[in-house]
């Protein structure tokens, strides 16, 4: 039958348009798919520090799309509502309930105001008080909860900045907050001229300065007023009776941190100049330290703009930074200094330095330790020990070293690694409130120090989280709590009271927290949130393994319909997968993730489908290795399409898997995997991609985990831009992008001209190009849109494809 311009597909009552523009307006998915992302939103569990309290935050739906269109400001890499001064991508909560945890009554909290949007949610020292942030179209307002009465009222009626900083916190000792507010005589924002002032100029002088591709920058003088109009803010003490006072002059605050006895300010001041190349993140900013009420101590070393690092993953800036208090002690600061000049490809015996200076900062820095890697951070304990993390992220090392703090003597190291190995990862230290109420290691006071931490605990059987009792001088690891069959169990807060208080799931239950008492493994229940998925009860879920043809062993996740059997025959399939890269064979070939979880969905999962009829195969396993002077993406092509190959061929061979009938598809890198797998291979029936990057030319200094640019590895970045072979790309691709995507190198253009290139050339191709929408899409019109637009590819192209389709593509 001769092709028209326009044909249409009926999918439950909805017309599906196949190439044509002629359907307007936002669409909507079957009713199955409705169903799951109207499903409500299980609650977010927090602990109080002491464990004695869960505060209980509910999501909100999803956002609609005239929520989402309030104007938004990209200025230095942050994006801005310049209607009530706070970042446009804050995540926030309706309303918060507080339940003892010796009860199963949760107590809503009273007061609130209504249409909450709660942010920066913040215990006091004592844990009487909650402070949080409240939303509004107007402004950012300052709200308390008093904790034993569940009662919340507004503290003040001066509005935070939430722009950029830290927006709120307690003072040590409880008795107040610091607020960073707008300023109130700012006066309007700044109207741009439409006569240009200058020309816009930039210069270098000689000197390499790679920068990796960046979006929201600054772009000239304007945005530099509208960044000081809308990130300057006046630090305020704000009480509990609601008075306040100012501390500190205006100005834009990348960090206030009070010291642990609260009678110094650690500030760090974004000064010019400004840059029109990188995030604001890189831009100089200036270290003092100050009294608590505002009088200037010391200052320290100004931290230089960062546009000019060297390339790799672990260059740094030239001299101090990370800046920052020492929590067991009252007042003593520290910061690290490169040794090798922050240049990762100079070859240096050290690479990094930790310095300390106690009150009143009058004497020389001490050099507490250096470290043979670069720096990746410090937890401290008490006045005998400390552990210092170290990193080179280049090859994967990482190590952890017992250190006296005092005198810098290493007393031993703990741990040396490849951050890779998820098998031997010990986990995070448990961490609990030390003499100045701030977090420290919690150490068990025997005859050695002993800590304890929280893992993933990957191993050949899948994740199986665990507690751990690790004595550090002799190595000796004990084994507290460990996750079992058939559930998913992950220890949420210990503190070394006998009991550890976990969050259990399994395939069939929804995750929810119990008490668990360590001496008889006896269980509690403390919440009992329901399945918020009752249409998925009988989907089968089946983590598979399988080998790659170089051996590797392959994972992914397996869900099949509802009272599906294989004497039904084989199911059209949806394939969805990530690339990621390693620096070891053994390493990409470990288990991940846990046959024992329960599914939850989100914007990004493929599973809705599985109401549709496929068979899906989610975190589909795409390692790309490159082991000793090889480089993973050297091979980037040949791997994904061997991981491609050893997934397509075990679930046909287990009978579930039509081979003519399989769509792959992904979000951000993986859009980039699936539009080279379709211009390589002739594996799929059709390709979703979404907000993906496609010509990797757009990205000259670096992707992902490639430091090379383009000039030191131009084949590769033209063998992995899928781009290049657009006249290859035969396969049935959709495209789809958000116009407002802030994300590094995912630009719209990415998808615009990889549409042009593969139209150009006869392709089968449709781009949907969604406004106001970010990296992430968060709109529910939007998300259903997309997910029509999904069903309605996935119907024409795989579920009803047919022999004739497939000789045509060839």
């Amino acid at each position: 039958m001769k092709k028209t311009l326009l044909s249409f597909l009926v999918v439950a009552g909805t017309v599906c348009s196949s190439y044509g523009q002629e359907i307007t307006g936002y669409q909507k998915p079957p009713q199955s798919i409705q169903e799951l992302l109207d499903a409500p939103t299980t609650p977010l569990v927090r602990f109080n520090k002491s464990g004695t309290k869960l505060l209980l935050l509910r999501l909100p739906d999803y956002p609609s799309l005239e929520d989402i269109s309030q104007p938004i400001l990209g200025l230095a890499g942050l994006r801005i509502n310049p209607l009530n001064n706070s970042s446009a991508v804050s995540a926030t909560y309706t309303s918060m309930s507080i339940q003892e945890v010796n009860s199963t009554n949760e107590k809503l909290v009273d007061g609130l105001p209504k249409e909450a949007r709660i942010a920066n949610i913040t215990w006091s020292p004592d844990e009487r008080y909650i402070a949080f942030t409240n939303a509004t179209k107007e402004g950012v307002e300052l709200w308390l909860v008093d904790a034993a009465r569940a009662q919340a009222k507004k503290l003040t009626e001066k509005y935070l900045n939430d722009a950029y900083g830290e927006t709120l916190q307690w003072a040590p000792d409880g008795s107040h907050l610091l607020v960073q507010t707008v300023i109130e005589s700012r006066g309007e924002q700044p109207q741009e001229s439409p006569v240009p002032s200058s020309p816009i100029i930039q210069e270098s002088i000689g000197k390499a300065a790679p920068s990796r591709t960046y979006q929201n920058l600054l772009k000239n003088s304007y945005d530099e007023k509208l960044m000081d109009y809308y990130l300057t803010s006046q630090p305020m003490k704000v009480r509990l009776d609601g008075s306040t006072e100012k501390v500190l002059a205006p100005g834009i605050y990348r960090g206030i941190q009070y010291s642990p006895d609260g009678k110094y300010l650690l500030t760090q001041k974004v000064i010019r100049p400004y840059s029109y190349l990188v995030p604001i993140y890189s831009f100089p900013f200036e270290n003092v330290i100050y009294t608590a009420w505002g009088k200037e101590v010391k200052k320290l070393a100004t931290s230089p703009l960062a546009e000019n690092l060297p390339t790799g993953f672990d260059a740094v800036i030239n001299g101090p930074r990370r800046y920052g208090w020492r929590a067991d002690a009252a007042a003593t600061l520290y910061w690290v200094e490169a040794q090798d000049g922050g240049d990762p490809n100079k070859e240096h015996r050290t690479r990094d330095a930790v310095y300390t200076l106690k009150a009143p900062f009058n004497r020389e820095p001490f050099k507490l330790i250096e470290t043979a890697l670069r720096y990746k951070g410090i937890e401290w304990a008490n006045k005998q020990y400390a552990i210092i993390r170290e990193e080179w992220r280049k090859d994967r090392r990482e190590k952890m070293t017992l250190i006296h703090p005092e005198s810098g003597k290493i007393v031993k190291v703990i741990a040396a690694r490849s951050s890779e190995d998820a098998y031997t990862d010990p986990g995070n230290f448990v961490h609990v409130d030390g003499p100045y109420e701030q977090a420290v290691l919690l150490l068990e006071n025997e005859t050695e120090p002993t800590a304890f931490s929280i893992g993933t605990g990957s191993s050949p059987e899948g994740d199986r989280p665990f507690l751990m009792r690790w004595k550090l001088l002799s190595d000796q690891k004990d084994t507290l709590f460990k996750s079992k069959a058939p559930y998913y169990e992950e220890p949420l807060f210990f503190n070394n009271k006998g009991v550890v208080y976990i969050s259990r799931e399994s395939v069939e239950q929804a995750p929810n927290i119990y008490k668990i008492d360590l001496k008889n493994g006896n269980g509690v229940s403390l919440t009992s949130f329901p399945d918020p998925y009752p249409s998925l009860r009988g989907v089968t879920k089946q983590q598979l393994s399988y080998p790659r043809k170089d051996g590797i062993k392959l994972t992914a996740t397996l869900y099949l319909p509802k009272g599906y059997t294989k004497e039904q025959g084989p199911l059209p399939v949806l394939m969805w997968a990530y690339p990621r890269e390693f620096k070891s064979l053994e390493a990409a070939g470990q288990v991940k993730g846990s046959p024992y979880r329960f599914t939850r969905l989100a914007f990004r999962s493929p599973v809705y489908w599985v109401s549709r009829g496929y068979a899906i195969l989610d975190q589909t396993d795409m390692p790309i290795v490159g082991e000793g002077t090889e480089e993973p993406n050297d091979t980037f092509i040949q791997q994904i399409q061997d991981n491609a190959q050893a997934v397509i061929d075990y679930v046909v061979e287990m009978g579930v898997a039509d081979r003519n009938r399989i769509a792959v598809g992904g979000h951000s890198y993986g859009a980039f995997m699936t539009a080279n797998l379709l211009a390589h291979t002739d594996l799929f029936a059709a390709g979703i991609a979404r907000s993906g990057a496609y010509n990797r030319t757009l990205t000259p200094f670096g992707f992902q985990y490639e430091s090379r640019t383009y000039w030191e590895a131009p084949e590769v970045y033209y063998q992995m831009s899928p781009f290049s072979y657009a006249n290859k790309i035969k396969t049935p691709l959709l495209m789809t992008h958000g116009i407002d995507d802030e994300n590094s190198g995912t630009f719209p253009i990415q998808s615009e001209r990889l549409y042009n290139a593969i139209k150009g050339h006869g392709g089968t191709v449709r781009l949907v190009l969604l406004p106001k929408e970010f990296h992430g899409y968060r709109a529910k019109e939007s998300i259903m849109h997309t997910f029509w637009e999904m069903d309605c590819w996935l119907e024409k192209y795989v579920k009803n494809r047919t022999l004739q389709d497939k000789d045509a593509k060839k």
